[in-house]
């Protein structure tokens, strides 16, 4: 490596021994064939995927992708009786939880029930086969049927057209799929990186307190022609509150009160104890099979408490020829289906399934359950699918209010006001936005609250990208170590030298400010030792190790501070440039305006370069 030495003068004006400091290396030039590579593979192939396929014949390498393809074809080959043990009863504890919850989300979807349990038949099978986790239990899921069916029923009235409005939540379905597919398939799922987690939290949140809403009609036994069709929290209280005279039944409330309390009390067992993990599980269906015991001899439902009734029997038919691929609604089906695809996996719009996706609450109990394989999956499908020959009538005089329960006992655990404190002691502006989308759904609409997620997601990126921080450094007593100085109190600024670190690359949306604070910096330091000659800024030193990358607008913005340095008789220095920056340093001719000997390896040699020079000044 390069190297080059200068004497430093001692504060008695003697000549110290020589310093030797290393020049900063220059990568090797990459073609631009290499370089447009290496960028696509660090984008979309970061977790280099087909690692596994290096230097293997291609006999090898076709059933490695077959095997990518159908992962159960490699676990499948090891698979015994030991693994389906634990795949059995797993696959039995999320059915069980499985079956209640999916009637009730159908209902939040504004779908018939047996779409529910459609949902859970179809996708877990498909998933079996091609899904890579052996934890996830596939199903219809209450955020994504809640945001199904609001947008759904904006185009469509479910109670006036049900048929149009089936065919429109299959088409939505298969646009969501068609969306997922493309995410995977062209590795976009990077994209969905950019909702921040404090959104999420937010926004899960707000879909919580909406769906639990939504649950009051049934959970009070109010009529649907008296219950607000929008999911904003004051409409829905204003239809609560009217109705309190006449439309509530005290039948329909001590049922779901009841065994609300029942379902809490059984999660509060799982909670405390992790060997009770199936205690919540199978609540749900046992709150079903009681309720609709207690319903059917005491014929409640003669007394104003609103039962399922009919559940279609059999399995799911074909709704191929149901979707709409041409008219008016295909593009609604479009956007409804991309909007629900970012945020969950779909598979099977085209066997009577409405959106389905891999759910919090059963793939946690499948996994405490000691699932081995995905086998567990195709457990669930197998009693769902025998549920849906067999069972369905024995469901008819379940109450709604049953359902409802389930649905907020299932939910209230999304609103996560611990992580939100959190959110708010570690980044106020992450709390701006976890509150924002909060707010949006709770107040509006599940498709603004979204938005708004999103939209302060970009925001929070645009600021940090446009606004980086920069520093000034000092040095450490007794270490050639220099940090910030507001971090660290104890380092102490180097007299006639400023030290400022920029935390960012330098784009051309950044690098106007970048050049603008530097000066800043330096006219604060100005003022502050104005007419002390001893402390006159004679150096400034860029310490640039943490930024990555610089475009032309950053080196032409570099260009510019060096000319507004040069008119204040300042010297620019630059430290630890990356290899990425330069090399751009070199090429634009950067270098060579600054001077290559004014480049260094670490702040330490750069301020080793400015003393000698400090001390031979009058």
């Amino acid at each position: 490596m390069d190297e080059r030495s200068f004497s430093i003068t001692s504060s008695q004006g003697q000549q110290q021994a020589p310093t030797y400091v290393h020049k900063v290396g220059i990568p090797p030039r990459q073609n631009l064939f290499q370089e447009f590579k290496a960028t696509i593979k660090e984008t979309f192939f970061a977790d280099d995927p087909l690692r596994s396929f290096k230097d293997q014949p291609k006999s090898r390498k076709f059933i490695l992708g077959v095997e990518a393809l159908f992962p159960i074809l490699n676990w499948g080959r090891n698979y015994n009786l030991k693994k389906f043990r634990g795949d059995l009863i797993s696959g039995l504890t999320i059915a069980s939880l499985c079956i209640p919850q999916d009637i009730g989300y159908a209902r939040l979807a504004k779908l018939q029930p047996q779409y529910g349990l459609y949902s859970s038949f179809v996708p877990p099978l498909i998933y079996a086969v091609m899904g890579s986790s052996r934890d996830i239990a596939i199903g219809p899921v209450a955020v994504v049927s809640l945001l199904l069916g609001t947008s759904l029923s904006n185009e469509i009235d479910p109670t006036t057209n049900p048929d149009e409005y089936l065919r429109l939540a299959f088409t939505a379905t298969f646009f969501a799929g068609i969306t997922q597919a493309t995410l995977g398939i062209f590795r976009l799922g990077f994209l969905i990186d950019f909702l921040s987690h404090a959104a999420i939290v937010g926004f899960m949140g707000g879909a919580a307190i909406t769906i639990a809403l939504q649950q009051l009609k049934g959970f009070l036994g109010i009529e649907t022609k008296n219950f607000t069709k929008k999911t904003d929290i004051v409409n829905v209280m204003h239809s609560v509150v009217s109705t309190a005279h006449h439309g509530w039944n005290w039948q329909t409330i001590l049922i779901g009160a009841s065994f609300l309390g029942f379902l809490l009390f059984a999660k509060f067992i799982g909670k405390k104890n992790k060997k009770f993990f199936w205690v919540p599980a199978i609540a749900p269906l046992i709150c079903v099979i009681l309720s609709t015991f207690f319903v059917f001899i005491t014929r409640a439902d003669k007394h104003g408490v609103e039962i399922v009734n009919h559940i279609k029997k059999g399995i799911n038919p074909s709704s191929v020829k149901q979707i709409y691929f041409n008219g008016d609604y295909l593009g609604k089906g479009f956007r409804i289906g991309v909007m629900a695809g970012m945020i969950a996996l779909t598979v099977s719009s085209m066997t009577s399934c409405y959106v389905a996706t891999g759910s919090f609450s059963r793939s946690a109990v499948n996994f405490m359950a000691g699932c081995e394989t995905a086998v567990s999956n195709i457990v669930m499908s197998v009693v769902v699918f025998l549920t849906l020959e067999f069972i369905t009538p024995l469901f008819k005089y379940t109450p709604n209010a049953i359902l409802s329960s389930i649905i907020i006992s299932a939910v209230i655990n999304l609103v996560d006001y611990q992580a939100a404190i959190l959110i708010w002691k570690i980044d106020k502006f992450d709390f701006v936005a976890c509150m924002g989308a909060f707010f949006g759904v709770v107040f509006a609409t599940v498709e603004i609250g979204l938005l708004i997620a999103v939209s302060i997601s970009f925001a929070k990126i645009l600021l940090q990208v446009t606004r980086p921080r920069t520093c000034i450094l000092g040095k450490i007593p007794r270490t050639t170590v220099y940090r910030n100085i507001h971090q660290y109190p104890e380092a102490t600024k180097v007299p006639g030298v400023l030290i400022v670190r920029v935390d960012s690359a330098i784009y051309f949306s950044n690098s106007n400010y970048v050049q603008e604070r530097i000066l800043r910096w330096l006219m604060d330091e100005e003022e502050e030792g104005k007419g002390d000659y001893q402390t006159r800024i004679q150096f400034l030193i860029v310490e640039m190790s943490p930024v990555t990358d610089i475009d032309t607008s950053g080196i032409h913005a570099l260009e510019e501070l060096h000319r507004s340095l040069e008119k204040r008789d300042i010297e620019l220095v630059l430290a630890n440039p990356g290899p990425v920056v330069i090399d751009k340093v070199y090429t634009s001719k950067l270098a060579n305006m600054i001077g290559e000997n004014k480049i260094f390896l670490t702040v330490a040699e750069a301020v080793a370069y400015c003393s000698p020079k400090l001390s031979e000044d009058p």
